[in-house]
This record gives structure tokens, C-alpha cells and sequence, in this order.
């Protein structure tokens, strides 16, 4: 298969289940992540191709396309129009395309440009582009920032996106496709109280306009799970272990935040399950100042192990209690 193997960079075989895929993802982003690996340019990179890698085979469908196209998975459809002839396990180019299907192709993946076909354009503006981020329920509670490659499509500084030179040859710099091809390095921020599936526009990082204005970056943003807390919406959920007897006669607990602890009074005879609503302790609202709230939920604790002397008073309380 040409280009990354991404079942090599997770280190799973080409058979692996979902879970062997999200275990090994998990092993090696908290190996290479850039907060473990500080000033690692190298740890950087690694964790990037990890992402990449696992964005395309933790999701169904576009794992399908890649098995079957290789790196070039986002244009299945194009090449499945244009024809069968490219055996992608192989690399050899054995297809034979249309030209309509073939424009239609080089316009996919090179953006809004002319083939060496069509040498005269109207202008246009460049193409969207889209980039996924994951991030921790901590960083989109502060706000982060990420660095990022993508793949940058210009025109062609020799044709200038025409594809042809002089004679009507084709632009041997571009193939005649009239765009080239590097990657790009971004710093881009991610504001506090971003939720999954947000989308954050960077205007202008987009694919290259045809005489006209660039595209722009969306950041598809994914928030991974957190062990303690639960997030709807805005607001955080948690559970907070009571000990029996502090639920009965009543007292004070620590409770967990995002920015810290706090001590939560508990009134006598709490009722296990139980929820405390401390206000403005959850989510920032995006792009205001406000914030959500938290909810602790009580789960008393039992006491075990109990001694001779707490076990009588147990059973003399129980003799006290109405049937």
C-alpha cells in the first residue's frame, strides 16, 4: 500500500478489532504526548501520525476506504467513477480514466484548480479544509492550543495554476495539475468550553484560491472521556463518596473541580444518590464568561470490618428504629 501504513504506526495487524485499535492508540499518545515529551520535535511528530492514524481506523467507514485505497481513502468515490484499473496494493497506475472523471479527480485533490486541460479559469476562492483534534476534558475546560500539519495546496508558482507552459506543454512542476503540494506547521488555539463536535474556523488556512481569497481551517474537536466527571452540556457530574455515619449525622466532604477541591456540607441524614449543585463550578460557556454548574451526587459508603464494640452499637441502634 503506498504512503502511511497506519496499521504499522499503531502497531496492530491489518485484522485488529476496534478495541485493540483504541488500546494501542491509548498506549502510544501517552508515550509521545508533547506535554510527556516537552521541546521533543521528534515525540511531536510521532504523536501527530499517531492521531492521523487513528482518526481514519477508529471510524468504520473510512477504515474500509483506506484498506481499499491506501492514504487516498477521501477520494474513493472519485476513483470508483473514474475506474477500477488502480490496484493500490500493487502501486502500479494500470487505470485508464475518462477525461471528465479525471478532472473531476485532479479537482478533489488539488483543490478548486484547472487540469492542463482547461487553461483559462474565472477566480475562485479556495476550498475548505477540515483538521480533527482530540482533547482532554481539563484543556477544554482552560483552553489549549495544538500544533498541527496539514497539508497545504497552492497554486503552482510556475504556471500560476494553468498546468501549461508555452506550446501548450504541460507544467512539469506541477504535472499539469496546476497546484503543488507541502505541508504546513500551525499553531492554532483551542478556546475554553469546547465541546465535541465543536468546529473552530481559522479564516485564510484553507486551500489556495484561483485568483481569488483562500479557503479557511475548520478544527473538528473531539473531547476524550474523564474518569470522574460527566459532561452535559455545560455542566460536570460527579459522584462523591460519603462515609455512613457523615451522611447520618452530617458533615463535610471534599469535592473534586477542574480548578481544585472544595468542602461540601453535608446536612444530616443525606439520603444516598442524593445531588449537591454547586454553582458556576462546571464548563466555561464558549466565547462568554459565564460557566455551568457542577453536580455532586452522594454514594454512601458502608463502613466494613466492623469491630466488636461498633457491631453491639449497631445492633442497639437497630433495636431502636420501629419495625
Amino acid at each position: 500500500m503506498p504512503g502511511k501504513d497506519y496499521y504499522q504506526i499503531l502497531g496492530v495487524s491489518r485484522n485488529a478489532t476496534e478495541k485493540e485499535i483504541k488500546q494501542a492508540y491509548r498506549r502510544l499518545a501517552r508515550k509521545f504526548h508533547p506535554d510527556v515529551n516537552p521541546g521533543d520535535k521528534s515525540a511531536e511528530a510521532k504523536f501527530k501520525e499517531i492521531n492521523e492514524a487513528y482518526e481514519v481506523l477508529s471510524d468504520p467507514e473510512k477504515r474500509r476506504k483506506y484498506d481499499s485505497f491506501g492514504d487516498q481513502w477521501q477520494y474513493a468515490e472519485q476513483f470508483a467513477r473514474a475506474g477500477r484499473g488502480w490496484d493500490f496494493n500493487r502501486g502500479d497506475a494500470r487505470a485508464t480514466f475518462e477525461f471528465g472523471d479525471l478532472s473531476d479527480i485532479l479537482d478533489s485533490l488539488f483543490g478548486d484548480f484547472g487540469t492542463r486541460f482547461r487553461t483559462t479559469r474565472r477566480p475562485s476562492r479556495g476550498k475548505d479544509i477540515s483538521h480533527s483534534i482530540e482533547v482532554t476534558l481539563e484543556e477544554a475546560y482552560r483552553g489549549t492550543t495544538r500544533i498541527i500539519e496539514i497539508q497545504e495546496r497552492g497554486l503552482c508558482p510556475v504556471c500560476h495554476g494553468s498546468g501549461v507552459l508555452g506550446n501548450n506543454r504541460a507544467c512539469t512542476n506541477c504535472s499539469g495539475s496546476g497546484a503543488v503540494v507541502k505541508p504546513k506547521r500551525l499553531e492554532v488555539k483551542v478556546p475554553p468550553g469546547v465541546r465535541d463536535g465543536s468546529r473552530i474556523r481559522i479564516v485564510g488556512e484553507g486551500g489556495a484560491g484561483y485568483g481569488g481569497a483562500k479557503g479557511d481551517l475548520y478544527l473538528l474537536v473531539k473531547i476524550l472521556p474523564h474518569e470522574s466527571f460527566e459532561r452535559k452540556e455545560d455542566d460536570l457530574h460527579i459522584e462523591v463518596p460519603v462515609p455512613f455515619v457523615v451522611a447520618l449525622l452530617g458533615g463535610e466532604v471534599e469535592v473534586s473541580t477542574l480548578k481544585g477541591k472544595l468542602a461540601l456540607k453535608i446536612p444530616p441524614e443525606t439520603q444516598n444518590g442524593k445531588a449537591f449543585r454547586l454553582a458556576g463550578q462546571g464548563m466555561p460557556h464558549l466565547g462568554g464568561s459565564s460557566r455551568g454548574d457542577l453536580f455532586a451526587k452522594v454514594k454512601v459508603v458502608l463502613p466494613t470490618k466492623l469491630s466488636d464494640a461498633e457491631r453491639k452499637l449497631i445492633e442497639q441502634f437497630r433495636t431502636l428504629r420501629p419495625k
